[in-house]
């Protein structure tokens, strides 16, 4: 993609560069189908390429993935190595980490690891944060649920229906200018302003006072939340290679998940708190919570990097995070990976030229349309829990720990198959399998009677 958006004949031919590349480049394929460096009579430093493609690896493998020789050159042979075809990827000039840009340098295992480590502390980490904060605003109705919010309000169950309807409605509506507004400003710039924004309006539920402010509020959340998942993961992209980011994602919804888990021992305590100075349990839910994305929001316009290159602040200190030589590996590993991420400034909006070609992307419907319904089967468990097991006589506090086991259960399973799934190199089968495991369940939850005992329906929604 070009920068100014008006010639796509660069990304057209990004379809045969790996052939083009593969058969210029000093690596071949041996008969067991490993790469292995043949000299070409090149120099030394252009013959100094990895011998393999990175591997994947766990952030309980200290010393990187296993069998490889730390001290040996990590750097990829890409297009940049090839005469013939560099000079149609070089970076534009707008590029914000241009001054960082040399195809000359190399780097050894060791380097790369120890780099890895610090964005996982650094980047990866704060991220994540993030995320759970959002899902502490996202999930809390839950908890409210358990503690006669609807009840305190005079609503119905149809009024909660509505309510979520109402908030996914506009989440979804939000995600694309969401995505528009964090390219032209930068995610550094957006996320944080998003946090504060949605947070201002969490805690506000602290005052609800019927179905006018609950559904007001709903389309606000919504409006406010839809995009926040894609700008990080936009962000992290200025980060982390193809091979690293899907590990990194998989961190990134395990966050997700123990937020969750968080939430349940916090809407514990809080709930306690129904009858202080006269008010409900999950006023105070709201209250408390939304003020602590709040502060989270406001620690993100100082963690969050306008660009790898860019750590220096005063928030995060005069000589950043990095120093010259971790920013030089940061940005030729990433432009070798990916050269096209060197085509925009990360502050350049998306033109109307560029937003067609992409959502004219017929190959990825299918992967939306996936997107779209994969979690409809199990999200209406998860949605009405706490109603579920109210109505079957638990108690609020019985109630908001009773989803600890699903919420620690889904935890370990989805970096089970995460694992699997990474190990493998296979994702088709493993998404089957989620939902072939829920199908069952399901059709017991739907078989259950007003006989059935309550044990036996807490069970079944727990798996």
């Amino acid at each position: 993609m070009s920068s100014n958006g008006d010639d796509f004949d660069q990304e057209k031919s990004a379809v045969v560069r790996d052939t083009e590349l593969f058969s210029n480049s000093p690596l071949n394929l041996k008969n067991d189908g490993h790469l292995t460096i043949v000299d070409r009579g090149s120099s030394d430093n252009e013959s100094s390429f990895a011998d393999h493609e990175p591997k994947k690896f766990y952030f309980w493998q200290f010393n990187g993935p296993s069998g490889i020789d730390l001290d040996s050159i990590a750097t990829q042979y890409s297009v940049f190595d090839d005469p013939a075809l560099a000079k149609h990827y070089q970076p534009c000039r707008e590029y914000e980490n241009l001054h960082r840009f040399d195809p000359s340098v190399r780097w050894t295992w060791r380097e790369e690891i120890a780099l890895l480590r610090k964005l996982d502390v650094r980047v990866m980490l704060f991220v994540g944060f993030m995320f759970g904060a959002l899902q502490l605003d996202r999930g809390n109705i839950s908890q409210a649920n358990a503690d006669n919010f609807l009840k305190d309000l005079s609503l119905s169950t149809n009024d909660f229906n509505n309510g979520n309807t109402i908030f996914t409605i506009c989440f979804l509506l939000s995600e694309l200018p969401s995505q528009l507004i964090s390219k032209k400003l930068g995610p550094d710039r957006w996320v944080p302003t998003q946090m504060v924004l949605w947070s201002i309006v969490a805690f506000s539920q602290f005052w609800l006072s019927g179905r006018s402010s609950f559904y007001a509020t709903r389309a606000l959340l919504g409006v406010l939340q839809g995009g926040f998942i894609a700008d990080c993961t936009l962000y992290l992209s200025y980060f982390y290679t193809a091979t690293e980011l899907p590990v990194r994602l998989a961190y990134f919804w395990a966050a997700d998940t123990l937020a969750n888990i968080i939430a349940s021992f916090l809407g514990f305590g809080i709930l306690h708190m129904r009858g202080i100075r006269g008010y409900s349990g999950w006023r105070w839910l709201f209250l408390i919570e939304g003020l602590i994305t709040l502060i989270v929001g406001f620690l993100a316009y100082g963690m969050m990097l306008p660009a790898p290159t860019k750590s220096q602040s005063r928030f995060r200190g005069k000589k950043g995070w990095f120093s010259e030589r971790e920013e030089l590996i940061l940005v030729n590993r990433i432009l070798r990976d990916d050269p096209s991420k060197g085509d925009m400034h990360n502050r350049q909006p998306i033109n109307w030229t560029n937003l067609w070609y992409s959502l004219s992307d017929y190959d990825l419907w299918p992967i939306y349309i996936i997107g779209f319904t994969f979690f409809m089967s199990t999200n209406s468990v998860a949605t009405y829990l706490s109603l579920t097991l109210r109505s079957i006589g638990f108690s609020t506090f019985q109630t908001t720990l009773m989803g600890l086991p699903y919420q620690v259960g889904g935890l370990l399973t989805m970096l089970l198959v995460t694992y699997s799934s990474q190990r493998f190199n296979e994702r088709c089968f493993h998404g089957i399998l989620s939902q072939l495991w829920a199908l069952p369940n399901l059709v017991a939850l739907r078989s259950f009677g007003s006989h059935s005992s309550r044990w036996s329906k807490y069970a079944v929604q727990e798996y």
